[in-house]
This record gives C-alpha cells, sequence and structure tokens, in this order.
C-alpha cells in the first residue's frame, strides 16, 4: 500500500525499535503525521490505540536477531532506538538491553550508513543510584564509542495516555483522601507523552547531535505536593491531605521490594535502587546546557486532565470520583 506523502527535507524512513511501547506508539504516530515513513521492529504483527490510519512498516524481530537489525536499518534516513529494560532481577540482566542491545542497534544503523539516535532517560544523569541508571549511563557510553555523532536525548518522567505505569497514581488520588509526598526539596521535571514524541522528532530532523535533554515548559521540575495536587484536581478531587514519606522508609520499602522480588523470581520496577532514585532531590532541567528549545503544549493540570480522560475513556480508571 502507498505510504503517506514524504516531505523533501528530512529523513524519508525513520526506524523505531520499542515501537509498541507507551513512548514509541506516541512517536510512530508523530513520524507518520509529519509526513514520514515509520518502520518498526516487532515480535510480532503490531497493534496499537494510537495507529487508526497508520501503517507502519514492520520488520519482525528482536534486538538479538542481527539480521532482523540489518533488515530495519537498511536505506532508512535515521534509527530511533526506544527499547530498554525499566525492570530486571540484576545489573546483567538490565546490560543485556540497555547496552548490548543500544549497541548492537547502533552498529546495525552504522553499517547502514543511518543516523542513530538513542532515546536515554534522565535517570543515566546518576548512574550511581541504581543498576537501571547505570545500564542508561553505559548504553550512552556504547553508542557513542561506535557512533560518535549520533544523538542521545535524555528524557524525564514521561506520562499520558496509554502509560501503564502511572495510572497507579490517578487510582490513588482517586480512592484517598490522603497522598504521600516526598522531600519539598525535590524537583521532578515531567513531559506528556505527545510533547516527548514532538521534541523528538524536532531534534531529529534538526539534524543535532549529542546529548540533548527533554521537558515541558518547567525545566526547573514540579515540587511532589504540585504533582499530587494535580493528580487529584484531575480525577476531580478535593484538594488532598498531603502527608510526607520519611526517606528511611521509602529505602526501607525498597529492600522489602527486593527481597519479595527474589522470592518470587519476579523483578519488579520499585526495589531499593528506584527508591534511591525517588529520593534523588535533583531531577530537573535548571540552567541545562542541553535542553531542548521545543515548545510543550502540556504542563502537568492540561496533561494529567486529558490523561485521566483517556484512562477513564479506555476503561483503565472509573469514570467518576466518589467522595
Amino acid at each position: 500500500m502507498q505510504g503517506p506523502e514524504v516531505k523533501d527535507s528530512g529523513p524519508r524512513v525513520v526506524a523505531v525499535t520499542g515501537a509498541t511501547g507507551f513512548l514509541g506508539q506516541h512517536l510512530v504516530r508523530a513520524i507518520a503525521e509529519r509526513g514520514l515513513a515509520p518502520r518498526i521492529l516487532s515480535r510480532r504483527d503490531p497493534v496499537s490505540p494510537f495507529w487508526r490510519g497508520i501503517e507502519p512498516q514492520v520488520v519482525l524481530g528482536d534486538l538479538a536477531r542481527p539480521e532482523a537489525l540489518a533488515r530495519l536499518c537498511d536505506g532508512a534516513d535515521v534509527v530511533i532506538h526506544l527499547a530498554g529494560l525499566i525492570k530486571a532481577a540484576d545489573r546483567a540482566a538490565f546490560d543485556r538491553v540497555n547496552v548490548d542491545g543500544a549497541r548492537a542497534v547502533a552498529e546495525a544503523a552504522t553499517a547502514a550508513g543511518a543516523r542513530f539516535v538513542l532515546v536515554s532517560s534522565l535517570a543515566a544523569r546518576e548512574p550511581r543510584l541504581s543498576d537501571y541508571a547505570a545500564s542508561k549511563r553505559a548504553g550512552e557510553e556504547a553508542v557513542l564509542a561506535i557512533a560518535p555523532e549520533a544523538l542521545v536525548i535524555r528524557p524525564p518522567a514521561i506520562y499520558g495516555p496509554g502509560d501503564r505505569e502511572t495510572v497507579g497514581l490517578f487510582a490513588a488520588a482517586q480512592g484517598s483522601r490522603v497522598l504521600p509526598v516526598l522531600s519539598p526539596a525535590s524537583r521532578v521535571a515531567m513531559i506528556e507523552v505527545r510533547d516527548a514524541a514532538a521534541q523528538i522528532l524536532d531534534l531529529v530532523t534538526s539534524g543535532r547531535t549529542g546529548l540533548a535533554s527533554i521537558c515541558d515548559a518547567r525545566p526547573d521540575g514540579y515540587a511532589w505536593s504540585e504533582i499530587m495536587t494535580a493528580a487529584a484536581a484531575a480525577v476531580g478531587a478535593r484538594r488532598p491531605r498531603l502527608f510526607r514519606v520519611p526517606e528511611g522508609l521509602i529505602r526501607l520499602a525498597g529492600g522489602v521490594a527486593d527481597a519479595a522480588s527474589k522470592l518470587s523470581g519476579q523483578p519488579s520496577v520499585f526495589g531499593s535502587g528506584k527508591a534511591r532514585e525517588l529520593s534523588h532531590a535533583d531531577w530537573a532541567f535548571s540552567d541545562d546546557p542541553s535542553l531542548a528549545s521545543s515548545p510543550s503544549r502540556h504542563d502537568v493540570a492540561r496533561g494529567f486532565g486529558e490523561t485521566v480522560d483517556w484512562y477513564r475513556s479506555a476503561g483503565w480508571l472509573s469514570k467518576k470520583y466518589s467522595d
């Protein structure tokens, strides 16, 4: 089938790994809406509620199959690597995906003559905090060793329609008048997923290389009290009572989660590493020269409201807040 008309300037084929993930689904849509041709790597024929009217080229395979990576990158102008692991049993398991996988895609892109873009994580700024953060930094270093002119993008916390990780925040805000907050000194940068996709493409089409960061119009970040109050407002709750969770309790909970994960044999996103990340005070971009200048349509008030609307329409969250 004939794909969308492609603009004369900018990349024509944009290959994407991790396309069926939360950010990936929105990025593929954004690529198509800009008149570019998305090509994705997937283990099976993908289905996405965000791809209505879009037919990305599909290469069947995964990061461990060099022949699939070669097909993904062949003829692509740009390869955007999103695929990554957010929970694993140990550092070695993180590295197999976040380091070895990134390296493999960078090698395939370089062999095909395509520009390479790694979407990393703001956590990579603090690799000492967790195995996840360390693996993301190591993935950046592995990519730059192969493709020194690559673009490495560090997004902060991403939320929005389709995100299964933050639906619990809104369920808690809807179900309780009392919400926890962390240190009042902490600042957390955020970005709505459609804004993240747009800013990533702005960076890609600009030809930028090196390290770049993205966020919404609040590079100084949000206090936890702002985040929780905005979540309560989004679900229609009254202004919640906030209680401060001591850092020691967060770390204790992380240790308990680690033990439970070992007993069950199932890795968990939350553990001692994630507890250290949550306790870290500076997840913002104040005076950060790597920050992109693209506009953002959503702050947390608007973004949370639209996210709750989507959760409710999708049946992920009950329709109304009951006081």
